[in-house]
């Protein structure tokens, strides 16, 4: 599997080529190209909260929504703080975080098996995973971040699936989306040390550097986390995006610090035609 650059009015947005290819779902991550914020928020900025006019970022959903069909009543986003928290979505979750105030907090993965739905994260650097069960018709969005990674917030949302909607994780289909990629993300001993036990299974993971740094792949820690939570590894698709390099494309906290635009994941379940 591979992934593609797609357009929609002018919004652009990265795709998994296999999920694609199911039918099944609408998904992306979405770059930072054709919405109507300027400065360092230009141009698809989708955080609120960060700076930027609340109208611009509500208009930017709106582009956003469209590039999957839908509008921004039916998106459903995390209230995210690196935790290993996942959370069940449902009908009655429409339009929280984005029209609606969210009733909940500290949940940083969403997984529902309702049509309709277009579960969303934020991300300016961690790394987004997507998930999506064929068999059951169930799909998952994750934030994870070095603080989530380690937690196993992948697995956590793997498990979940698989108690909530009878998901076999032999059948799962995942994409590790755009992030910071190793050469770009250098951590102190201490994250280091959190790592241990993965970098136990994938060495590369971890790169000491003669200055007593590390370069941290947080892209391979997280496909290594789904492979032990039973995924195949044919259907696992791993990203070649850097939010940190590639400049025009994503906002990146590393790069541009606190003053930025945010990117955002989407997937959800198409609504399947009765026959």
């Amino acid at each position: 599997m591979a992934e593609t650059i797609r357009e929609s009015d002018k919004v652009k947005y990265i795709s998994c080529d296999g999920l694609e290819e199911t039918g099944l779902v609408e998904h992306g991550f979405m770059t930072r190209i054709g919405g109507i914020s300027e400065g360092p928020y230009a141009s698809l900025n989708l955080g609120y909260r960060r700076g930027d006019d609340d109208e611009k970022v509500t208009e930017n959903f709106r582009l956003a929504a469209a590039c999957f069909n839908t509008d921004i009543s039916h998106m459903v986003t995390g209230h995210q703080t690196h935790t290993a928290v996942v959370r069940k979505v449902s009908a009655d979750d429409a339009g929280k975080g984005v029209t609606v105030k969210r009733d909940y907090t500290d949940v940083d993965g969403l997984i529902t098996n309702v049509p309709g739905l277009l579960l969303g994260t934020s991300h300016a650097d961690c790394t987004p995973v997507f998930l999506l069960d064929p068999v059951h018709l169930a799909v998952g969005m994750v934030h994870s971040g070095w603080r989530g990674t380690v937690k196993r917030i992948g697995r956590n949302a793997v498990r979940m699936m698989t108690e909530e909607f009878g998901s076999d994780p032999e059948d799962i289909l995942a994409f590790v989306g755009p992030c910071i990629c190793k050469s770009c993300y250098e951590v102190g001993s201490e994250v280091a040390e959190e790592f241990a036990e993965l970098s136990s299974y994938e060495p590369d993971i971890l790169t000491q550097k003669p200055d007593g740094k590390y370069l941290l792949d947080l892209k391979a820690a997280n496909a290594l986390i789904l492979k032990l939570s039973g995924l195949r590894d044919e259907n696992i698709t791993v990203s070649e995006h850097c939010t940190y390099e590639e400049e025009e494309l994503f906002f990146s906290h590393r790069r541009m610090g606190a003053v930025r635009g945010q990117n955002m994941a989407f997937i959800g379940l198409k609504e399947q035609k009765r026959f």
